[in-house]
Parts: structure tokens; sequence; C-alpha cells
């Protein structure tokens, strides 16, 4: 599990690719702290296991499904990355719950300054808006994001889009300061949306509903009487 607090922008130093796998070598200095063989770290969004630590970074494989499903496929040397490790029981909770697993690829068709803010407008699968509601959070290459707007305005006018606002901070300590129209970002969006589909949509039903009324009757069927 992580947060979508990014603690560093690492570089991409080498990549190795096979028919079905790659390996990528990422340089990177704050998550090595206390990094291990083994340990997760979220690069763009995408939970990866660290197979080798390096004095200067660490190496991480890669499936060919998560290649095809992430912007991990189009990655290059020299490009950055957005890292985080995985989250501590009593860490600070500073984003929303993030799991590392990217739902879809999207694009940023639009990006517009409103004073201090840039305000980025993504274009996602009709099927994955439902899952994407205004002052909700959502995952954006592995960065924690507020929903400002859904197929509303201008920007949004299409119901496949939906907009974020980027503070200086986010631009400064994220890749997504970096982002130009027609690039890709990993989506993930809040795994609580999902939770609460697969509850509403099950075919039984609820045990908590099969009673609609609690009288005497109830109480002595449970004890409290």
């Amino acid at each position: 599990m992580f947060t979508g607090i990014i603690e560093e922008i690492g570089t991409l130093s080498r990549i190795e690719r096979t028919a079905d796998f790659c390996h990528l070598t990422v340089n990177s200095s704050k998550v090595l702290d206390d990094c291990e063989p083994g340990d997760s770290i979220a690069v763009n969004g995408t939970c990866l296991t660290v197979t080798q630590r390096l004095s200067d970074g660490f190496v991480a494989d890669v499936m060919a499904e998560t290649m095809r499903r992430t912007n991990l496929q189009n990655i290059k040397v020299g490009d950055k990355l957005n890292l985080e490790r995985s989250l501590r029981p009593g860490d600070r909770l500073g984003g929303h719950i993030v799991a590392g697993h990217v739902d879809e690829v999207g694009t940023i068709v639009h990006l517009r300054p409103e004073g201090i803010a840039t305000i980025m407008t993504v274009e996602v699968s009709p099927s994955l808006m439902r899952y994407i509601a205004v002052k909700g959070s959502v995952c954006v290459d592995g960065v924690s994001l507020t929903i400002t707007d859904v197929g509303a305005g201008s920007e949004t006018a299409r119901s496949s889009r939906f907009q974020v606002s980027l503070i200086p901070f986010s631009k400064d300590n994220t890749t997504l300061g970096l982002k130009r129209v027609g690039d890709t970002v990993n989506i993930e969006v809040d795994m609580l949306a999902r939770y609460v589909e697969r509850l509403i949509s099950y075919p039984e039903k609820n045990p908590l509903e099969q009673s609609s009324s609690i009288d005497q009757e109830f109480l002595k069927t449970h004890g409290f009487l």
C-alpha cells in the first residue's frame, strides 16, 4: 500500500528489455534509506518489487503485463520517475490509500494556468469515469490528487475527461510539472469506489438488510431478552 505522496524523483539509468519482461535500473537516494531486496516501491504509481539494491539506486523487474497496462512501456533512459516507498503502520496518511495497481493509462489533453496552480485535464476510458467523482481522490502517475471537475466546463465537456489542480509544490516535487499535452499518465482510481460498486451490485441480499425492524422477537432470537 502507498499514499500517493511522492518521496523522490528518480531517473531511469538503464532498461533491459526481453520478450517477456524488462529490468529497470533507477537512480535514487531517499528511497534507499531502508530499502532491501523484496521491498515494494511505487514507480510512477506502479508497485514494483526491488530485486537488487545499488549504492545509487535499485533494480526492479517489470512483467510484460505490467508494461502493457502502464506508461512504463514508453519510458527511456534519462526519464524522470515518481518514487514512493510502501506505507508502514503508524505513518501519516497524507494522500489516500493507493494499491499501486494501475487501472489504465490516461492522456493529458489540456493544461491551463490558474493563479499559482495549473489545471490539468486528463482523458480516460468512459468505463473508468464511473469511479471519478468531484472532490474525490485519484492517483495520477503515483501522485494523490483531488478531482476538481468532471464532465463540466469547456475542457471537460466530454464525459471521459476530468480535471485536477496542480499546486506549485506538486509541480516542483513530482514529474507532473514536466508533463505536456499528449503525455500519458498512469491512473489508479480510489479503491473505495470499487468496493462500494461491488457491494451495491453483488447479487445476494445483504444479510444486514434481511431484518427491516427490531422488535422483541428479534431481541430474543439474538440473546438480548
